[in-house]
């Protein structure tokens, strides 16, 4: 590509145009110049002389100093075409220049992008684990403070030809007449007749609950003609009147061949305010039942009993079979009530849950060495699949001590030795009703 053309420069070819006329020259002080003709460039200038072109007391520049020709001034400036380093690629022809980089202190590295703040997810884990570990705590706490609130007494003390350990656990359940704690209202509300002495005992049940398979409930007549430690031979309550819990339990042993590991009793007005506390029992009563002396008058059929009408059906002899009836009814109404205490609307109703707990803690009594959870494992065994049956009866007989019920006591022993060997009670042995 051709370089351009640059027009000489002026002074150099041709003369210079005069400038304009009128041109008026202001100094730097503020001075306005006179006009001068034929004003000339730089170059233009005349070559001063020697003893006028110096100022007082300056030297005469000297010749490395001087421009080429002897001239003081400077030489006439010949423009040059100017090239752009940094013109468009398409002007130039080689590699493209680069502009040149600028240096200086070197920049800070780039620092990491910050994370972004995200909303922190709820912990639901966590909490719920809080909420749980406290009802645990909750729930332990109470049952430690319930338990120590039971009534124990020494039943299971051991005594002399004491019967060994046999295998599964065996509970004997007693229900007292005892009216201890209760008003002459509530006696009158539930008929008891009043208080009548020392305790006998209304029920008498043996619970033996196998390592494995359906746990048993035996019903022990209370007019069974039994032997009694020391005081011959008699009904087994009157055992608990002579001697109490303990006398009771070494009958029951002696007579059974079993060894009881717990003891539980409760008395009328307990039994009546465990019922109440659980909202009532639903019961199928299997005939009409008019009974002034138990303070009930029952159609047949399925219903709700309460309270005093539960102990009514579970004392009453008003009945065609008397106390063969009487165990029936015992047992039918332990199955109704373990089915509503162990129910999921009671367990997961604190309204009721909470006042069945309490009532039996204050008003049953134990071992000494018994707890609220021994209780608790009792009623989860007798939750289903339970057998309940009487001892096989032999007769009955009117003898000094009025009337008594004999065992049959080949079947009866048969019926003991499968127990106590945690065998199933041979079908032909059980009495259903």
């Amino acid at each position: 590509m051709p370089p351009r053309r640059v027009p000489p420069p002026q002074g150099q070819g041709r003369p210079i145009p005069p400038g304009p006329e009128g041109t008026q020259v202001i100094r730097r002080d503020g001075r306005r110049a006179e006009p001068t003709q034929g004003a000339r460039a730089w170059s233009q200038a005349p070559e001063p002389s020697p003893q006028h072109g110096v100022r007082p007391g300056a030297t005469e520049p000297t010749r490395a100093h001087r421009p080429q020709g002897g001239s003081p001034y400077a030489p006439p400036q010949k423009p040059e075409p100017y090239a752009d380093p940094y013109r468009r690629q398409a002007d130039r022809v080689g590699p493209p220049v680069q502009p040149p980089r600028r240096t200086g202190p070197a920049a800070p590295p780039p620092q990491p992008p910050r994370p972004a703040k995200t909303r922190r997810k709820a912990n639901w884990g966590r909490r719920i684990g809080l909420v749980l570990a406290a009802l645990l705590v909750l729930v332990g706490g109470s049952v430690v403070y319930l338990d120590r609130g039971l009534n124990r007494v020494d039943a299971l003390a051991d005594y002399p030809g004491r019967i060994g350990d046999t295998p599964g656990t065996n509970w004997l359940l007693v229900g007292s007449d005892s009216r201890a704690g209760m008003t002459p209202e509530e006696e009158a509300a539930l008929a008891t007749g009043g208080d009548t002495g020392n305790g006998r005992t209304d029920t008498i049940m043996v619970v033996h609950i196998p390592k494995s398979g359906a746990s048993t409930m035996v019903s022990i007549p209370r007019d069974s003609y039994v032997s009694i430690p020391g005081e011959g031979k008699n009904k087994v309550n009157a055992a608990f009147a002579i001697g109490g819990p303990q006398m009771l339990v070494q009958t029951v042993e002696e007579a059974t061949g079993l060894r009881m590991d717990h003891y539980a009793e409760i008395g009328f007005g307990g039994f009546a305010g465990i019922v109440d506390a659980i909202g009532g029992v639903n019961l199928c009563v299997p005939y009409p039942i008019d009974d002034p002396l138990a303070g009930i008058n029952l159609q047949p059929g399925c219903q709700d009993l309460n309270g005093a009408q539960a102990l009514g059906f579970v004392r009453t002899r008003a009945t065609p079979m008397a106390d063969l009836d009487r165990m029936n009814n015992q047992r039918a109404f332990m199955s109704a009530l373990l089915a509503q205490s162990t129910s999921i609307g009671t367990l997961i109703n604190p309204f009721r849950l909470w006042p069945l707990v309490t009532k039996t803690a204050d008003t049953i009594q134990v071992d000494e060495g018994d707890h609220l959870w021994n209780l608790a494992g009792l009623g989860w065994a007798m939750r289903s699949d339970l057998v309940t049956t009487t001892v096989p009866v032999g007769g009955f007989e009117v003898l000094d001590v009025g009337d008594v019920l004999l065992w049959d006591r080949e079947r009866a022993s048969s019926f003991f030795e499968a127990l106590a060997e945690d065998r199933p009670v041979p079908p032909e042995l059980l009495t259903t009703g």
